[in-house]
């Protein structure tokens, strides 16, 4: 059987054998007309070039170094997703790790994708700093998401978490809600607190007083604010809305009501942070700030293609939106110790 070569690709999608070439390497750009041609044709013949032959002819691994946060949480796999999909139709491969989460769980694994001869780095979410990042990947391609690094090198994909806790806190205050109870995220953890700082715009706005017995621990996890909210039901302080700074966190509080035999939307209303797929389908389901995590991967790994061209690349501020479902109501006058 004769072997299908770069030549016979161009005679039969009409172009020349250079112009296939960057097609099969994603190293220049290619007008879509010829683009679908050439996949045409290579399809046709079934044509599967050598990585190993190209990687040794323009001095690349063929190879995208991702670095991910808990393989298994739904958000941060959503953006996983988002990247495996913007790399798809390129000659590119992604190479997972995890980071935990933590610092030298971080540093280990972006080192060790770098030991593989990654091209280029994308880092989702994760706790190192901008100076971390800088010293340990130096000139390689890097692009962070799900998170901002304050620093001119290092561009971001990130969603606007400040807004995010606004449009949510300032939903319930317009369904009539003035003590709002808030389960925080981690501590230290940039959109927690970005989200919390939209929660208090919100009140701040509309005037409200905001009632800091209602600011309640979290750490992102479900078994946190599920104790949180038993404690705040036990403190018997008047509430009326709970907004979680995480689906997670929401499905706590929601387990908590449920248990005390608190309805859900009737007694206390819920919203959530980041839609997760389950958010939909939780009884009732959650009104939740989307976040675009799909989108955010995507972005990210077609942008990456940039870098590694030579082209600059902004960092990208995404808004969240509101999915109004049915965990939210308009408060009522009522006779109980949550009102």
């Amino acid at each position: 059987m004769k072997t299908v070569t770069i030549q016979d690709i161009a005679n039969v999608a009409n172009v020349s054998k250079s112009t296939v070439s960057r097609v099969l390497n994603g190293t220049a750009g290619v007008h879509p007309d010829k683009r679908k041609a050439i996949l045409a044709a290579t399809h046709k013949f079934g044509f599967q070039p050598n990585v190993v032959a190209r990687s040794l002819a323009n001095g690349r691994s063929l190879t995208i170094g991702v670095l991910t946060q808990n393989i298994g949480s739904p958000f941060y796999d959503a953006i996983s997703q988002g990247v495996i999909a913007g790399l798809q139709d390129s000659t590119y491969s992604p190479i997972f790790m995890d980071g935990q989460w933590e610092r030298t769980s971080e540093i280990s694994a972006i080192k060790a994708l770098i030991g593989r001869r990654v091209d280029g780095l994308l880092l989702i979410g994760g706790a190192l700093s901008g100076n971390d990042i800088s010293r340990i990947c130096k000139d390689l391609p890097t692009i962070v998401i799900a998170r901002q690094v304050p620093s001119r090198k290092l561009p971001c994909v990130f969603v606007d978490n400040v807004d995010g806790g606004y449009i949510a806190t300032k939903y319930l205050i317009e369904n009539g809600h003035r003590k709002i109870a808030f389960i925080q995220g981690l501590p230290q953890h940039q959109d927690a607190i970005d989200r919390f700082a939209g929660f208090c715009r919100a009140f701040k706005e509309s005037g409200i007083q905001l009632d800091r017995r209602l600011v309640l621990d979290g750490d992102f996890t479900a078994i946190k604010a599920e104790c949180s909210v038993n404690r705040l039901c036990e403190s018997r302080l008047k509430f009326t809305a709970i907004f979680a700074a995480n689906d997670a966190s929401a499905f706590g509080a929601r387990l908590a009501l449920y248990r005390r035999n608190i309805g859900v939307p009737d007694e206390v209303s819920i919203v959530g942070f980041d839609d997760q797929m389950e958010s939909a389908f939780l009884t009732p389901p959650l009104t939740t700030v989307r976040q675009p995590a799909q989108e955010m991967g995507n972005l990210a790994s077609r942008a990456l293609f940039d870098l590694l061209n030579g082209k600059p690349f902004k960092s990208q501020l995404l808004k969240g939106c509101l999915q109004i479902r049915e965990s939210v109501a308009r408060l009522k006058t009522r006779s109980n110790h949550r009102d």
